[in-house]
């Protein structure tokens, strides 16, 4: 699991140049939609403050010091560079509520990737059909209302309830969204759920011509397969090397650091 830290100074730190990196990863895997999507991560010393981009940075370019600390009452605590405080107003009203619901809860990621924003149309609950996507046995809720675009308390405190104890949620004609207790945890859910709405699309696609429907895992094999690859130890590890590419890919560039 994450480093163990001698300050909080420290941690916070840490935590920002890992969420830098995971809007890096986000961006490297083709997630971006316009200034759509947002991904945060709670402050290990204002704890009920967290830490998200601004407004309309690229997620390939997010630098530590595009991050901003957003306070529970919506004001910039600190960070970003000059003239470039503003934050998306969706992250405020999604992830605080998230942040807020879930104390145990320190990241949260949502965007409008492809796969995901198309299986939303669909307005239904994940199948487990595949090892990868027993991560998600009863813990991906389905959101079914969309309202317009998340910006006010109310859809932000909805969509936390459907979201409940779980790890992931399938916002209806918006998008999918995900938790963990890191950054790296809430990525790779992300990215898995991401790549299972494209898979729930092709075999469903596969299914009509035979008429017929996808195979479900049983109770007993997606339990025991969950306990393996579901939690937040494996959720965290299973991303290292997605944030290990993005590091890479800054060392060739744009640092995140800066």
């Amino acid at each position: 699991m994450p480093l163990q830290f001698d300050t909080p100074e420290e941690e916070r730190e840490y935590r920002k140049e890992r969420l830098a990196l995971g809007y890096r990863v986000f961006g490297r895997l083709g997630f971006e939609e316009g200034v759509a999507g947002h991904l945060t991560y709670r402050d290990p010393i204002i704890t009920d403050a967290f830490w998200t981009a601004g407004f309309g940075i690229p997620f390939s370019l997010t630098q530590t010091s595009d991050l901003l600390l957003i306070g529970h009452d919506g004001k910039v605590i600190m960070g970003g560079k000059p003239g470039k405080q503003l934050y998306n107003q969706a992250a405020f009203a999604i992830h605080h509520a998230i942040h807020t619901a879930r104390p145990e809860i320190d990241a949260a990621a949502h965007s409008h990737s492809i796969y995901g924003k198309t299986f939303s149309t669909l307005k239904k609950p994940v199948e487990i059909t595949t090892q990868d996507s027993c991560v998600f046995y009863k813990k991906c809720g389905l959101y079914s209302t969309f309202g317009g675009v998340a910006v006010d308390d109310e859809e932000g405190r909805n969509i936390a309830k459907a979201l409940g104890d779980g790890v992931a949620c399938i916002l209806a004609n918006h998008g999918i969204l995900t938790a963990g207790k890191t950054i790296e945890a809430a990525t790779h859910r992300f990215i898995a759920l991401e790549r299972h709405c494209q898979v729930m699309l092709l075999a469903d696609a596969a299914c009509a011509r035979e008429g017929n429907k996808p195979t479900l895992i049983d109770e007993e094999d997606a339990v025991f397969t969950q306990k393996q690859t579901g939690t937040e130890e494996a959720c965290w590890f299973q991303a290292l090397a997605q944030f290990e590419l993005s590091d890479y890919d800054a060392k060739k560039g744009l640092p995140y650091v800066g």
